[in-house]
């Protein structure tokens, strides 16, 4: 016998929306979803959309109405919970757009529970566009197929961030001296990963850092590393040891 076709089926577009979902709820689309919708897939009364809401996991939900500038849907089933996610948070000096935005992107697709903008003295940006990345950390997991968004926290100074540091979590510094390498100090547990700007922190930066009691110092290895490329490496070295890389993915 021929296989039963997984329905629905995995092509079908995929939104992140603000409302909390729940089966039979009624909702509007407009602006760009309803765009994309309507015009570009032109996706009628019947079509079908997956959503997810970041806090119940995804959804089916089918058009009733559609526009050329609004679409009204219902919810039809739940299809999955919201995934879990490891309690790793990416903290990083802003760089230059482009490259930043890859980060909240990136980020989001490897599992990051939180990402915070860390402002230090050789920061060169010290402004950050925060809808701009909320932007690109939601197309990502709309394209990936997540049902979970990063936090994204406001810019935060470097020495106020550390002054209030939680007891409870550990902080990966990934220390130009050198340290332990990530890969072996990694452990499952609240914990945060801080990458410095692309100058690197000061002597007097880097001494604040170390005398925090929940500070390890890691190494990323024997090569010199852009920011953008530590953040990533880092957190993928801490997703295979201590993150949830082996289970399987939820579906």
């Amino acid at each position: 016998m021929p296989a039963t076709p997984a329905w629905p089926p995995s092509s079908l577009p995929r939104l992140y929306v603000e409302a909390a979902l729940s089966e039979n709820a009624a909702l509007t689309l407009d602006g760009a979803p309803a765009n994309y919708l309507a015009n570009v897939l032109r996706l009628g009364p019947g079509g079908q959309v997956k959503l997810f809401d970041d806090r119940t996991g995804e959804w089916l939900a089918e058009i009733s109405e559609a526009g050329r500038k609004r679409i009204a849907l219902r919810v039809v089933s739940h299809l999955r919970e919201r995934e879990t996610v490891p309690d790793l948070w990416l903290l990083f000096a802003p760089i230059k757009r482009g490259r930043i935005d890859w980060i909240a992107e990136k980020a989001t697709e490897l599992g990051v529970a939180r990402l915070v903008p860390v402002l230090t003295q050789r920061t060169i940006v010290d402004r950050v566009n925060t809808e701009r990345l909320r932007a690109h950390m939601v197309e990502a997991a709309e394209q990936c197929e997540r049902t979970a968004l990063p936090e994204l926290a406001e810019p935060q100074k470097l020495d106020a961030l550390l002054a209030a540091w939680p007891a409870e979590r550990t902080l990966f510094f990934a220390d130009e001296q050198g340290g332990a390498p990530l890969a072996a100090a990694a452990r499952p547990g609240p914990a945060a990963i801080l990458i410095g700007p692309e100058g690197g922190f000061t002597d007097a930066e880097g001494a604040r850092i170390r005398e925090l009691a929940q500070v390890e110092p890691v190494s990323l290895g024997p090569r010199i590393l852009r920011a953008d490329t530590a953040a990533l490496a880092a957190v993928s070295l801490w997703m295979a040891k201590a993150g949830d890389w082996e289970r399987h993915a939820e579906r």
